[in-house]
């Protein structure tokens, strides 16, 4: 795997050269380094790389402009973000970052984000890279980016969003119209607060609820709890499963 460093401090490129070269798979050769944004562009003109360990803080352009302008690239390379600033995770996912790595960086999570590097190259190898939708989701001081196709249901509770997939469930800023209007394909409206994925979607049964009374819910796969639905989304819930 050919890399590339960009970073405005030599001794941080000299550790990164170190656990490089102690990564045994998948194995990383430093074929190039930057001290910006500037010097980076002109080993990217003269040379391909599969990845950039790229900094955030630097003179002149930083990482987050330089990333925007690999996404560019006929053949960009994969970036992963090496730097001391953890604030900045959300807007480098925003910009398709395969990783995002905090300063100092542990040989263990290097390793981590190179395997997710090598699969990213495979695939594109193969000419079956797809993109693939996520939602960016800050949990508990960490940034998480969960894939929309594991998303089961979304629900409006007071002033957040409950994101729920089969494994656990996410708190997400937002509302479900947005929602709603970004991924209307996959997911259907079951209630005033709540978007369900269609391809989840197992039954649609009699329910009673303590404040609406004799009603319908639906039944997810892969999950036990059921969701209400409206009298007025039931029509469209019935054709869902009919289909």
């Amino acid at each position: 795997m050919r890399v590339l460093l960009v970073d405005d401090e030599p001794l941080a490129r000299s550790r990164l050269r170190t656990l490089l070269a102690d990564c045994k798979a998948p194995t990383a050769e430093v074929a190039a380094e930057a001290g910006n944004a500037a010097q980076a562009m002109e080993h990217l003109r003269r040379q391909s790389f599969d990845t950039v360990l790229l900094d955030i803080h630097m003179p002149g352009a930083d990482g987050l402009a330089l990333a925007g302008v690999l996404r560019s690239l006929p053949e960009s390379p994969a970036v992963v973000f090496v730097t001391a600033y953890a604030e900045h995770a959300v807007a480098a996912f925003e910009l398709e970052a395969v990783d995002y790595l905090t300063k100092p960086v542990r040989l263990e999570r290097l390793q981590t984000a190179l395997a997710k590097v090598e699969r990213t190259v495979q695939a594109r190898a193969g000419g079956h890279e797809q993109e693939q939708e996520v939602l960016v989701i800050q949990d508990r001081g960490r940034t998480e980016r969960v894939p929309v196709t594991e998303v089961l249901y979304f629900k409006a509770e007071l002033k957040y969003i409950t994101v729920r997939t089969a494994a656990r469930s996410y708190i997400l800023d937002g509302s479900l119209s947005d929602l709603e209007e970004r991924h209307g394909a996959q997911f259907l409206r079951v209630h005033r607060n709540a978007l369900v994925s269609r391809r989840a979607v197992r039954a649609l049964e009699k329910h009673f609820d303590p404040e609406e009374g004799e009603g319908w819910a639906v039944r997810l796969n892969g999950i036990e709890e059921s969701l209400a639905v409206s009298r007025r989304q039931l029509s469209a819930v019935r054709e869902a499963l009919a289909s």
